[in-house]
């Protein structure tokens, strides 16, 4: 397991502007006004891991924040005090002690925070859950994975969840021993990504509780072997057989029973995932064009498209969202 770093930042203040520039990213701006003649004040925490980042905030007055563009995102919230009403889509979400949160920030636009009012928020990016999926359900999956909004924090797993949430916020606090352990972070962050999955109702839930699928014969495995050390080559469907030992139509076959999917789907996918990556965490003098050729994307119009339809944003934008 890499090594990660941790940023820890604190605000405090009463101006609804400071708040915006406080909650806003580069890549997903977010407006704050006042609901009420009462003072506005925060108190926040931010502990950024990379992909997991938490916070813990409290708020006093009556506002509304409204996100001016979407989010890679998913966001949990812990609330321990006071309610909020998230908005996605027209429908109403509410937030109360004992009721955790679940929103996604690609379609929740507004949100009004009725203080006073304390929560632990967490913050996923969107390829982890779905790269960890990918794992766990040993298959490639599309699309949005449609998490149900609401998760009891007074029982089970929900309750857990919001103190392993709430245990972290407070051991990465100051000098705390959790900031001295950053590879025990890491499997934190595992642990709670692999305990939203299979404690919040999605849309691969039921994939989930299934019985779990044979395991897949060994020329599957070698083609998966061969793809992931040729990944950037144009490699092609014959080579990828021959380099299992079987014929493409065998090897077309054993992909759609045990992957559900065709050879080259998944090896699209195993590039569309390493760019994202990079893309993520480039550097300045990277360029998308450069990024997409390293993995073996020569058509530019074509890799932004099917990037788009698999991550729901173009590579710009998350090049963008990378470097703030």
């Amino acid at each position: 397991m890499d090594r990660i770093s941790i940023a820890a930042t604190s605000f405090h203040g009463f101006d609804p502007d400071e708040l915006a520039a406080v909650l806003s990213t580069p890549a997903s701006p977010i407006k704050v006004e006042k609901l009420s003649g009462e003072a506005l004040s925060f108190d926040c925490e931010f502990y950024s891991t990379g992909v997991i980042s938490f916070g813990s905030c409290a708020y006093e007055g009556e506002m509304e924040c409204k996100r001016q563009a979407p989010s890679d995102k998913l966001l949990i919230f812990v609330p321990t005090r006071g309610a909020a009403l998230f908005e996605p889509g027209g429908r109403e979400i509410w937030s109360r002690p004992g009721q955790g949160t679940i929103v996604d920030g690609a379609r929740s636009e507004r949100v009004r925070l009725y203080g006073p009012r304390r929560h632990f928020t967490l913050f996923i990016d969107q390829r982890k859950i779905t790269n960890h999926l990918i794992n766990m359900l040993e298959r490639t999956i599309s699309g949005n994975l449609e998490f149900y909004p609401h998760m009891d924090l007074t029982a089970g797993p929900g309750l857990a969840l919001a103190q392993l949430v709430e245990t972290t916020c407070k051991g990465l606090r100051g000098d705390a021993p959790l900031r001295q352990s950053p590879l025990a972070l890491a499997s934190l962050g595992d642990a709670v990504t692999h305990l939203i999955l299979e404690a919040v109702p999605h849309r691969y839930s039921d994939q989930l509780a299934s019985t779990a699928p044979l395991p897949a014969p060994r020329h599957v495995k070698w083609a998966i072997d061969f793809m992931q050390a040729h990944i950037a080559q144009p490699i092609t469907m014959a080579e990828i057989a021959a380099a299992a030992k079987v014929s493409v139509r065998t090897l077309q076959q054993g992909f759609r029973q045990f992957r559900l999917t065709t050879p080259m789907a998944y090896l699209l996918e195993l590039r569309l995932t390493a760019a994202h990556q990079d893309l993520m965490n480039t550097h300045e003098a990277q360029s998308v064009a450069e990024i997409a050729l390293k993995w073996g994307f020569t058509h530019l119009g074509r890799f932004a498209a099917d990037y788009k339809k698999r991550f729901g944003v173009l590579p710009s934008q998350t090049m963008r969202s990378g470097k703030r």
